[in-house]
């Protein structure tokens, strides 16, 4: 429409390929939700490295194009000539982000290239860390928060709440494509079918498993709001999209944990204003 202000490359990026973080990132201080933009548009191009090759030393390779690309902006080198590295130089002077963080995240993505589902759920949880977790560190550091040891555990308890829920939203699209993400020692505790899985097939034994990760991503979220005192406002959309779990987990208790109901695919709706509430109130 004439006369809207026309988003960024990284604003847009986001805007069409990770909506729900977009949303959060609307609640921002406008000073700095670039900040985010260019980190979550840095996780789109690492986190959809297992769709966009052929085989996993191709993984590999590109996700080292990424952490030399984050190498050479902390050695004060010349940012690589790509849209995204470049926003991503400007945040990291910017907010002096921790690399540490960002590290450890391209390290979780190489996790995407096993073929092999998680062990177990703490293997899960730790997946969530490093992906979901360090990101939402990195969105906090941003937004001016100093992140001692309280807010880093807020951060990874709604990251692995959020990184539940988006394993139990992605499941259908993943099996289509023969991945099975859901932990090994569910698999076997509730005696899921996995031909039937990968058939597309719902059954009460994977509606049992999925309900247990479920409660393990409510978990999360009671403790993530155990001491919301030590986050500041100006850091809370970092934090939004516990938010946006919450409307999920109650599709998916209304959809009977039946991961193929196609009401867990749509967007958050009314949700947003949900967002804007939580936002003013500074909650999450």
């Amino acid at each position: 429409m004439a006369g809207e202000p026309q988003l960024s490359y990284c604003a847009e990026e986001v805007r069409r390929n990770d909506r729900d973080r977009f949303l959060t990132a609307l609640f921002a201080s406008p000073a700095l939700r670039e900040h985010l933009y260019s980190l979550y548009a840095f996780n789109i191009e690492v986190s959809k490295t297992r769709e966009v090759v052929s085989e996993a030393m191709l993984g590999a390779i590109r996700l080292q194009w990424w952490r030399e690309a984050i190498e050479a902006i902390y050695d004060r080198k010349p940012a690589r000539q790509h849209a995204v590295v470049q926003a991503l130089e400007s945040t990291i002077n910017a907010c002096s982000l921790d690399r540490a963080y960002f590290e450890r995240l391209i390290d979780g993505r190489m996790l995407d290239l096993e073929t092999s589902p998680p062990s177990d759920l703490a293997a899960l949880l730790d997946y969530a860390d490093a992906t979901s977790g360090c990101l939402i560190i990195l969105a906090l550091q941003a937004l001016g928060a100093k992140v001692d040891e309280a807010s880093k555990q807020i951060a990874f308890e709604v990251g692995r709440a959020w990184s539940i829920v988006g394993t139990i939203r992605a499941m259908p699209y993943q099996l289509q494509r023969g991945w099975i993400m859901l932990p090994d020692d569910l698999v076997e505790r509730y005696g899921v079918d996995r031909r039937a899985m990968l058939d597309l097939k719902p059954s009460p034994e994977l509606a049992a498993a999925t309900k247990a990760l479920s409660e393990e991503a409510t978990k999360h979220l009671i403790n993530a709001r155990s001491n919301r005192r030590c986050i500041v406002r100006s850091a809370v959309p970092a934090l939004l999209p516990a938010i946006l779990a919450d409307t999920y987990l109650k599709r998916l208790q209304r959809a009977e944990n039946n991961v193929f109901d196609l009401r867990l695919a749509d967007p958050p709706g009314i949700a947003t204003i949900r967002l804007a509430v939580a936002a003013i109130s500074a909650r999450y």
